[in-house]
């Protein structure tokens, strides 16, 4: 069993490399950057584009260890604010990895594929647990929806594509937007 997870380690690792240096590459590229037999790749990844997704979602797993899912002083627009910051800073430093993600979520598959990219609603909706009770479940789940549009490479997109904004300006912009849905929803 260690052994099946460091070898799926170290492809993700090895596909987060080449990825970052811009390329796309195939199972087989990974496998021998990895020095693993291609044989044994293909058993955990059947396409690039599955390869290329899960290597995105690990380094976002592991980017967002520690991250404080509340405001120490209970503040939920801080919590919001900080949650969102934290989110749009770990996409940044890994921006070209999400871009190639987001660019093979986007080809139209013909095969419906999971869900993925979760992440974030859960995370969003641990840092307002305290608002829980005090907002309609709907205005809760439409919040969370909400700031998730300030939480992703999507974000990155709109912001500095065709906004022009800066890393400064576009989490000065997200931190403002997670600020105003959190009182919006506090108003009702």
């Amino acid at each position: 069993m260690r052994q099946k997870q460091r070898t799926r380690r170290v492809l993700l690792a090895s596909a987060r490399a080449l990825v970052a240096e811009g390329r796309a590459p195939s199972v087989a590229e990974v496998a021998d950057h990895a020095g693993i037999s291609r044989s044994s790749a293909y058993r955990y990844f059947s396409t690039p584009e599955a390869m290329v997704q899960e290597a995105v979602l690990d380094a976002l797993a592991s980017a967002m260890d520690g991250v404080p899912a509340t405001a120490p002083e209970g503040d939920p627009a801080q919590a919001a604010e900080g949650m969102v910051a934290a989110i749009l800073a770990m996409v940044l430093r890994n921006e070209v990895l999400f871009r190639a993600f987001l660019a093979e979520s986007v080809k139209g598959q013909e095969d419906a594929a999971p869900r993925r990219g979760g992440r974030r609603v859960v995370w969003l909706s641990e840092a307002l647990a305290p608002l829980r009770g005090r907002v309609p479940a709907e205005v809760f789940e439409r919040l969370v929806a909400g700031l998730s549009l300030f939480a992703g490479i999507e974000t990155v997109v709109v912001l500095r594509d065709v906004c022009g904004q800066d890393e400064a300006a576009m989490e000065a912009t997200a931190r403002w937007a997670a600020r105003a849905l959190v009182e919006a929803a506090l108003r009702g």
